[in-house]
C-alpha cells in the first residue's frame, strides 16, 4: 500500500515540474491567449528571457530602429487594425523611448499595450543599471499603468491591460515586469479571472437621454453632426451614416474623425477647425443643433471657446463622462457608446427637409472650396496629394507626419471609410508618418500605404525606412519639401514678420539616403513629372520614397488664428482669388 503511494508520488513529480512555467513563457502565452500575432519590440539585457521565449512563439516580432518608431507601428497597426497594438522595451532608455509614443497613443485614444523590462525587483530604487521609474514617468500618458512584482500576477495583470486598453476610452496602458519576475517559475492555474472593481464601463446610454436629444434633432432646422475619433473606436460609422442619412443631417469631421463619414457624400462637410473647410466653420458657427460624437472640443476645433456655436444647443456622446462639458458647455448629455446609442436615437427621428440650410450650406462651398494655384509652374503641395488621391481612387491608407502637409492632406485627400487616415493629432508628434506606414502595413498588407510627410517630420524618423526594407513592407512615402519646417515658418511669416528663425535646416538627398537604404529613391522637381512619378511609386513593390521639391512657401488655408472665432478665417481672400 505505502508502496503504492510512493510510485505515485514520484510519477507525478514529473509532471508538477512539467506545468511550471517561467514568467517569461507565461507572457508569451498570455499574449497568444489575447489573439496577439504580431508585435514590435527592441531587445535589451532585462527583456533577453522574453524575447528567447518570443523565437519559438507564433508571434511575429517586429524590430524597429528605435523604441519610439516601434511605439509609433504599434500605435498605427491599432488605427488600422481595430486591434491593440504591442509594443516591448527593455529598461531604463529603451522604456523612456516610449514615452512620446505613449502620449501620441493617450490623446488620440488608441488601444495599445506597452510592456517594458525592469532591473531586478530588489535592485529598484537602487539605481542600477539601466534602472528608470518607468511607472513613475508614463503615468501622465498612460490609461494604466503598473508593475508586476510577484510571477504569480502576470497573466493576470496582462489579461487586465488589454481588457483596460480595448474597453471604455481606449488608451495604452504600460506592464513594467523585473527581469527576475520573468525568469521566476509558476503553475498557471488556467483562471481568466481579472480584479477591476473600481472599472466600470456605461454603455448604453441613458432612455430620456436619448429621447431628449432625438426630439432635439427633430425640432431643429439647422442641425450639423460634428464627429470626432471616438466614432472610429467604437465602429459606429455606418450607424452614423444611418443616422445622418435618415434625419438629413451634415456631418463634419475632426481631423480624428476623418473617414468616418464618406467625404464623396453630399452631406460631407470636410473637416472643421483651424485648417478645416470654410463652409463647416460658418456652418458650426450658424447652426441652431450641434450633435457631437466622439469628440471632445479641442482648441483646434473651437478656436474661440466664448463664441463657439453661439446659437446652438448642444447634445454630446460620449463614452467618457469626463470629456463632456470639459471645455464646452453641453445641454444634452449622452454618455455611453455611439455603436449602441446613435440607433436609438435614429429610431425616434424622423426626415426632414431642410431646403434653406442646405442652400446656404450650399452656397458657401461654391464660393469657399479649398483651392491652390493650378496655373503656378511650380510643384503645388496640394496638387501632389490631389493626384495621389486621383491615381488612388481615395482608396489608399494615409499616414502623416504633422504640420503643412498634415493639413493640406487632410484637406485634399478625400476619405470613404473608416480606419484609412493615420495621423497625429493630440499631440502633433513629428515623426509619426514613416513608422505609421509600417504599423499599417503590417496590419493591412494587402492595402496601399501611403506616408504623406513633411520633410523636417521625416527627418525624426527616417532610419525606420530600415525596418521597412528588412520586413519587405511595400510602404510609399512622398516627402512635401520645401526646406522649412512648414507650419512653423508659415507662423514666422504671419506672425513674426518674416524672421525665419531656426525654422530651416539643411536636408539629405533623401532619395539618395531610401537607396543606401535598401528602398528605391525617386527625385521630383518638375510638375509636369508629377503624375508619371506618381504612377511609377504606387508600382514598386520595395519601400518607395519620392522627393517631391515645392513651392517654399507656400501656406495652408483657411486658418484660424490662435484666440479667434471660428469663423473669423485667414485666407479666405487668397482662396477666392485662386482661378
Amino acid at each position: 500500500m505505502s508502496a503504492k503511494k510512493t510510485s505515485t508520488a514520484k510519477s507525478a513529480k514529473p509532471k508538477a515540474e512539467s506545468s511550471l512555467k517561467t514568467g517569461a513563457q507565461i507572457i508569451v502565452d498570455t499574449l497568444v491567449e489575447q489573439g496577439v500575432d504580431v508585435l514590435f519590440g527592441y531587445l535589451g539585457g532585462v527583456v533577453l528571457p522574453l524575447f528567447d521565449k518570443l523565437y519559438d512563439a507564433p508571434i511575429k516580432v517586429i524590430i524597429p530602429r528605435h523604441e519610439q518608431g516601434g511605439c509609433h507601428a504599434a500605435d498605427a497597426y491599432a488605427r488600422a487594425s481595430g486591434k491593440v497594438g504591442v509594443v516591448i522595451a527593455t529598461s531604463g532608455p529603451g522604456a523612456c523611448n516610449l514615452v512620446t509614443g505613449l502620449a501620441t497613443a493617450m490623446m488620440d485614444s488608441v488601444p495599445m499595450v506597452a510592456l517594458t523590462g525592469q532591473v531586478r525587483t530588489e535592485l529598484i530604487g537602487n539605481d542600477a543599471f539601466q534602472e528608470a521609474d518607468t511607472t513613475g514617468i508614463t503615468r501622465p500618458v498612460t490609461k494604466h499603468n503598473c508593475i508586476v512584482k510577484d510571477v504569480k500576477d502576470l497573466a493576470r495583470t496582462i489579461r487586465e491591460a488589454f481588457h483596460i486598453a480595448s474597453t471604455g476610452r481606449p488608451g495604452p496602458v504600460l506592464v513594467d515586469i523585473p527581469v527576475d519576475v520573468e525568469v521566476d517559475k509558476y503553475t498557471p492555474d488556467g483562471s481568466k479571472e481579472m480584479q477591476l472593481p473600481g472599472y466600470k464601463l456605461k454603455y448604453k446610454g441613458h432612455g430620456r437621454q436619448i429621447s431628449n436629444a432625438a426630439k432635439a434633432i427633430n425640432d431643429s432646422d439647422r442641425p450639423v453632426l460634428y464627429v470626432g475619433g471616438g466614432i472610429i473606436s467604437a465602429n459606429a460609422s455606418e450607424e452614423l451614416r444611418q443616422l445622418a442619412d435618415k434625419a438629413n443631417i451634415p456631418v463634419t469631421m475632426t481631423l480624428m474623425g476623418l473617414g468616418s463619414y464618406d467625404q464623396t457624400k453630399p452631406h460631407s462637410l470636410d473637416m472643421l477647425g483651424m485648417h478645416g473647410s470654410a463652409y463647416a466653420n460658418y456652418a458650426v458657427q450658424q447652426c441652431d443643433l450641434l450633435i457631437a460624437v466622439g469628440a471632445r472640443f479641442d482648441d483646434r476645433v473651437t478656436g474661440k471657446i466664448k463664441t463657439f456655436a453661439p446659437h446652438a444647443k448642444i447634445i454630446h456622446i460620449d463614452i467618457d463622462p469626463a470629456s463632456i462639458s470639459k471645455n464646452v458647455h453641453v445641454d444634452i448629455p449622452v454618455v455611453g457608446d455611439a455603436r449602441d446609442i446613435l440607433p436609438a436615437i435614429t429610431k425616434e427621428i424622423k426626415h426632414k427637409d431642410r431646403a434653406e440650410w442646405f442652400v446656404k450650406i450650399a452656397e458657401w462651398k461654391k464660393k469657399f472650396p479649398f483651392k491652390y494655384d493650378k496655373n503656378s509652374g511650380k510643384i503645388k503641395p496640394q496638387y501632389v496629394i490631389d493626384e495621389i488621391c486621383t491615381q488612388t481612387k481615395n482608396s489608399a491608407i494615409i499616414t502623416t507626419g504633422v504640420g503643412q502637409a498634415q493639413m493640406w492632406t487632410a484637406q485634399f485627400y478625400k476619405f470613404t471609410r473608416p480606419r484609412q487616415f493615420l495621423s497625429s493629432g493630440g499631440l502633433g508628434t513629428m515623426g509619426y508618418g514613416l513608422p505609421a506606414a509600417i504599423g499599417a502595413q503590417v496590419a493591412m498588407p494587402k492595402e496601399t500605404v501611403i506616408d504623406i510627410d513633411g520633410d523636417h517630420s521625416f527627418n525624426m524618423t527616417m532610419t525606420e525606412l530600415a525596418t521597412a526594407v528588412q520586413y519587405e513592407l511595400p510602404i510609399k512615402v512622398c516627402i512635401i519639401n520645401n526646406g522649412y519646417m512648414g507650419m512653423v515658418r508659415q507662423w514666422q511669416e504671419l506672425f513674426y514678420g518674416r524672421r525665419y528663425s531656426c525654422s530651416s535646416l539643411k536636408n539629405p538627398n533623401y532619395e539618395e539616403v531610401a537607396k543606401a537604404l535598401g528602398a528605391v529613391g525617386i527625385s521630383c522637381d518638375k510638375k509636369e513629372d508629377v503624375p508619371k512619378v506618381v504612377n511609377q511609386m504606387l508600382a514598386e513593390k520595395k519601400p518607395c520614397v519620392v522627393n517631391f521639391h515645392v513651392e517654399p512657401e507656400e501656406n495652408v488655408w483657411p486658418m484660424v488664428a490662435a484666440g479667434a472665432s471660428l469663423d473669423e478665417m485667414d485666407g479666405l481672400d487668397i482662396l477666392e482669388s485662386l482661378i
